[in-house]
Order: C-alpha cells, then sequence, then structure tokens
C-alpha cells in the first residue's frame, strides 16, 4: 500500500512526483515511458531557464532529477484502470500489475491525433511537428504546411505567416476556427489555403520534403513542396483509465478545480489530461506541483 500513486511521466507527473518526494510520501510513478508529448517535440524555446533544448533532452534532465529522491518507478506499464473503494486506490497496468494508494495523481496528458498517412511516422521529429507553438521558430524563412480547420490550426497558421517564407492550410473542411482567426489568416499574403483537401502521404527521405494532398470533389492530387508539417487537428487526452471512476467533460478531460481535485476524494490529476486551459510544458510541470501539494494535505488530513 503507498501512500501516493502518481500516473504518468510528463512534465505534471515528474514534477508532482518531486514534490511529493520533498514531502517524504511513499509514492509510486507508473507510466508507459518517461516524457510523454514532448518526447514528440524537436526544440523548445519557451520553458524558463532555457533559451533552447531539444524536447527529449529537457526531459531527461527530469527524469535526472526525480531519480535524485527515493520513490519508486515502474515505467513500461500503461495504467488500464483506476477503481475506487473503501477510500483507497487500485491501479491495473497493462502487465497486469495491480498497485494501492490513499491518493492517485493522474497526469497522462494527451496525444495528439495523427493523420495516419504514409511518412507521418517515419518523419517525426524531422519536419513532422504536433505543436506550432514549440516548433515553429524551426522553421523560419521555410515553406510550411499546416494540417487541419479548427482554432488550434488556424493560430499555427496565424503565428507562422510570421516567421515562414509560405505556408498552405491544409483542411478536410471549410475552415471551422472562430472568425477573428479566419480573418487573420485569410489576409495573409503569403498564405494558400487548401479546403476540402486530404493529406495522401508526407513524402522525405531524413526529413520532410514535400505532401501530396487530394481534392475531395474533383479528387485532383497535387504535391506541395515544404520543409515542415504541422499536424494540428487536434489531441486525444489519454484519460481511458478513468472511465469508469468519473465522468469526463465533452473532450474526453478530466475536470478538476483550481487545486487540482477531482470529483472523487484523493484522486488528483494535473497537465494536459485535464480541463486546465493552455497546454504547455510550463503549465503542465506548475499543475503537477499544486497537485502533489494537494496530495499531501489530504494525507496529512486522512492520517491526523
Amino acid at each position: 500500500m503507498y501512500e501516493l500513486i502518481i500516473i504518468g511521466a510528463g512534465p505534471a507527473g515528474m514534477t508532482a512526483a518531486v514534490y511529493a518526494a520533498r514531502k517524504r510520501l511513499n509514492t509510486l510513478l507508473v507510466s508507459y515511458d518517461v516524457g510523454g508529448q514532448v518526447l514528440w517535440t524537436t526544440g523548445v524555446e519557451n520553458y524558463m531557464g532555457y533559451q533552447f533544448i531539444e524536447g527529449p533532452e529537457l526531459m531527461r534532465k527530469f527524469e535526472e532529477q526525480v531519480k535524485q529522491f527515493p520513490l519508486h518507478m515502474k515505467i513500461g506499464q500503461r495504467a488500464q484502470s483506476v477503481s475506487w473503494t473503501n477510500e483507497n486506490f487500485e491501479v491495473r497496468t497493462d502487465k497486469e500489475q495491480t498497485y494501492q494508494s490513499k491518493a492517485v495523481i493522474f497526469t497522462t496528458g494527451k496525444r495528439p491525433r495523427q493523420l495516419n498517412v504514409p511518412g507521418e511516422k517515419e518523419l517525426l521529429n524531422r519536419g513532422v511537428t504536433y505543436c506550432a507553438i514549440c516548433d515553429g521558430p524551426l522553421f523560419a524563412g521555410e515553406k510550411v504546411a499546416v494540417i487541419g480547420g479548427g482554432n488550434s490550426a488556424l493560430e499555427a497558421a496565424a503565428d507562422m505567416v510570421k516567421i515562414a517564407e509560405h505556408i498552405y492550410l491544409v483542411s478536410l473542411t471549410p475552415l471551422t476556427g472562430d472568425r477573428i482567426l479566419v480573418d487573420r489568416v485569410s489576409n495573409a499574403g503569403n498564405l494558400t489555403t487548401f479546403l476540402e483537401h486530404e493529406v495522401l502521404s508526407i513524402k522525405g527521405d531524413s526529413r520532410v520534403e514535400g505532401i501530396r494532398i487530394r481534392a475531395l470533389k474533383s479528387k485532383q492530387e497535387t504535391e506541395l513542396d515544404v520543409g515542415g508539417v504541422f499536424v494540428e487537428i487536434g489531441l486525444v487526452p489519454n484519460s481511458e483509465a478513468l472511465k469508469n471512476v468519473i465522468p469526463l467533460n465533452r473532450s474526453g478531460e478530466v475536470e478538476v478545480n483550481c487545486v487540482n481535485e477531482t470529483g472523487v476524494p484523493g484522486l488528483f490529476a494535473a497537465g494536459d489530461v485535464t480541463s486546465v486551459p493552455e497546454k504547455q510544458i510550463v503549465v503542465a510541470a506548475g499543475e503537477g506541483a499544486k497537485a502533489a501539494l494537494q496530495a499531501h494535505r489530504y494525507l496529512q488530513r486522512l492520517s491526523g
């Protein structure tokens, strides 16, 4: 029986682990990997203390700091279910392991919704990216494609018109984002839109060299020479393990209050899997710290 189980080892989970360890809580950290979404990020230029650092390297530094503390880690195990009975939690993993605790912090993050086209996985971090805010400046002066028609795609395009030589905005549907964003990109002189087009493939050997797209109605195919592809078709919360414990919001996110509490006593959540706005590394880390401090207060009340 642990005092606390932290599920997920991205920025929120690892920060929570450090704070929990400093409070001398008997803690278990369970995660499929170490780093989460940040491992998909080519470069980070907006995390304080680093003018530039690659995503995997930043997560290695997080991991090094976590390992300075005496806490238990089970990496390579994905939490499949969380159950709550008699004020105790039980976490089951895909390795058929079961762990119990008095409190849980759920920090499993989100995963990018993928195009699932040839070249996408092969060229990940070689021009294919899922975070324009993180990686946009790395493509200064290049031609790039932004895939999507909602707010995230339009925001990415609006940012990139100031950075890139030319932007191709490719969307399966007419633009569905806010009117102010639609107007902003529509007035950009270095942006071309391909509405009601699908991406067939991403081309390139060692890095992205272009994409092939096809019009839904005419079936005409077009090749675009680009050095970067920003896939902005949404994110999927990794919240499946909680679906039988608490109701999720319309987006599948875990609803939390300002101190990271869910509707179940002792169950806390932090980072991108939650309803907290602004999915950024620095925000996730701060939320992880808050969740650990609140979990410590909860455990003190239990034992007091």
